[in-house]
C-alpha cells in the first residue's frame, strides 16, 4: 500500500537527515557553541525599577477627560516622556554626580501600567547597585522637576495676579480721590461711587485668589516603591542565546544537508538508485564474492540473452565474462540490458550515461542491480 503524498515527503526529509546526520550534528553543535560564546562574550546588565505615583500638583495643568478607557485625569504618556527627557536626565546626573546625562538617558525606560496613575522607571547598569541608584535617581529627579515646574507655573500666576491687583488698587485710589472732589448728589459722584464699588469687589476677589495661591500645596507625587538592587542579571538571557544558537545551528544544518544531498551524486545505498537515476531497482545483491554474485544473478535474471553492464564495480567485466547466463553481444529483435551498480563507487550521472548509451543503441534497460561497496576479486577473497 502506497503512502499518502505528505507521508512520502516526510519520509524523504527523514531520509535526507539520516544520510547527512553527521553534517547536521556538526552544525547543531556549532550553533550551540556559538550561543555559549555569545552568552559568555555579552556584558552582564542589571535592571532595577522604581514606581512613582503621579498626583495632580494643585496647579492648573493640562488634564484628560475621564472616560471608561481613561480613568486618570493626568496624561501619563506625556509624563512618561518627561520622566526620560533631557531635563530630568540632567537632574538625575546631578544626583548621581555623573557628567554624561545623555548616557544615563539612554539607559532608562519608563512604562505605564494600564488604567493606573503609576510610572515604572527602570534603569540598566553593569552592576546591581548602579542599577538601583540610577532608577531611584531618575524617580527623584522626575518628582523634583515636576515640583519645580509646578512651582514656576504657580509663581508666574501669582505675579500676573499681583500685577492685576496693583492696577485695581490704583484705580480704587483714583476713584476715591475723584469722589472726594465731586459735590454730593450729582450724577458724576454716583458714577464714580459705582466704579469704586466695582473695583473694590475686584480687589477683594483678586486678593482672595492671591492668598489661595500663596497657600497652595504642590503635590507632584511620591515614590511608592523604592528601587532595590536586583539579584539576577536582566541580560544576557541564557535560554534566549542558547535557544537561538540551537535554532540557527539546526536551520544551517538542515539547509547544508539538503544542499549537500542535492549536489552529491554518489550512490551510497540501494534507494539512491531510484531516487537519483529514476531507474527501477530490481534487487540488491548482498554477495561478497564473485561466486555468490553469479548464483544470485542466475536466480534473479530470466533466461535469454541479457546484457549485464557494470558501473562502478570493483570486479568490472570479469564477473560478466565468467557468468555463462549473460551475453555481452546484443542480438535478436529486442535486446534487453541490466545495469550492475557498485554502491559507494558509482555516481548517478555515470548510471544515467550508461542507460542513455544502451537506449541509444536500441537496447531496453530493465533496471539496475546494486552490489555492496566492496566486491572482492578471487585474489582478494583468498
Amino acid at each position: 500500500m502506497s503512502l499518502p503524498p505528505h507521508s512520502r515527503d516526510l519520509a524523504e526529509y527523514g531520509a535526507v537527515f539520516r544520510r547527512r546526520r553527521w553534517l547536521v550534528t556538526i552544525f547543531l553543535l556549532g550553533g550551540v557553541a556559538a550561543g555559549f560564546g555569545a552568552l559568555a562574550g555579552t556584558p552582564r546588565a542589571y535592571t532595577s525599577t522604581a514606581e512613582v505615583q503621579v498626583l495632580p500638583t494643585g496647579v492648573p495643568e493640562q488634564v484628560n477627560q475621564i472616560t471608561q478607557r481613561q480613568r486618570e485625569p493626568l496624561n501619563l504618556d506625556t509624563e512618561a516622556q518627561i520622566a526620560q527627557s533631557s531635563v530630568v536626565a540632567a537632574k538625575a546626573a546631578e544626583i548621581l554626580k555623573n557628567t554624561n546625562p545623555e548616557g544615563l538617558r539612554n539607559r532608562v525606560r519608563v512604562d505605564v501600567p494600564p488604567n493606573s496613575g503609576i510610572l515604572r522607571i527602570s534603569f540598566v547598569a553593569p552592576d546591581s547597585l548602579g542599577a538601583a541608584a540610577g532608577a531611584q535617581a531618575f524617580a527623584d529627579a522626575y518628582l523634583k522637576h515636576r515640583a519645580d515646574a509646578a512651582g514656576q507655573t504657580l509663581l508666574a500666576q501669582m505675579r500676573a495676579l499681583l500685577t492685576k491687583l496693583r492696577e485695581v488698587n490704583l484705580g480704587l485710589t483714583r476713584a476715591a480721590a475723584t469722589i472726594a472732589v465731586l459735590p454730593r448728589g450729582t450724577a458724576e459722584r454716583a458714577l464714580a461711587a459705582h466704579r469704586q464699588a466695582v473695583l473694590s469687589r475686584q480687589s477683594y476677589a483678586l486678593t482672595l485668589k492671591y492668598d489661595t495661591f500663596k497657600t497652595t500645596a504642590i503635590t507632584p507625587g511620591s515614590v511608592i516603591s523604592q528601587a532595590r538592587p536586583p539579584v539576577r542579571t536582566s541580560s544576557p538571557s541564557p535560554p534566549l542565546y542558547l535557544g537561538s544558537g540551537l535554532f540557527v545551528g539546526l536551520l544551517a544544518g538542515a539547509l547544508s544537508a539538503f544542499a549537500r544531498d542535492r549536489l552529491d551524486t554518489r550512490l551510497r545505498v540501494p534507494a539512491d538508485i531510484e531516487r537519483l537515476t529514476t531507474l527501477p531497482l530490481l534487487a540488491h545483491l548482498p554477495a561478497t564474492d564473485r561466486a555468490g554474485l553469479n548464483d544470485t544473478l542466475a536466480a534473479l535474471l530470466p533466461a535469454g540473452p541479457i546484457l549485464l553492464k557494470s558501473v562502478g564495480t570493483e570486479a568490472g567485466s570479469v564477473i560478466v565474462d565468467e557468468f555463462s547466463g549473460l551475453n555481452l553481444v546484443t542480438t535478436g529483435p529486442a535486446p534487453v540490458a541490466v545495469l550492475l551498480v557498485g554502491l559507494q563507487r558509482a555516481r548517478a550521472y555515470e548510471v544515467a550515461r550508461s542507460a542513455r548509451s544502451l537506449t541509444g543503441r536500441g537496447t531496453t534497460v530493465l533496471g539496475a542491480l546494486s552490489v555492496p561497496p566492496v566486491l572482492l576479486s578471487p585474489e582478494r577473497a583468498r
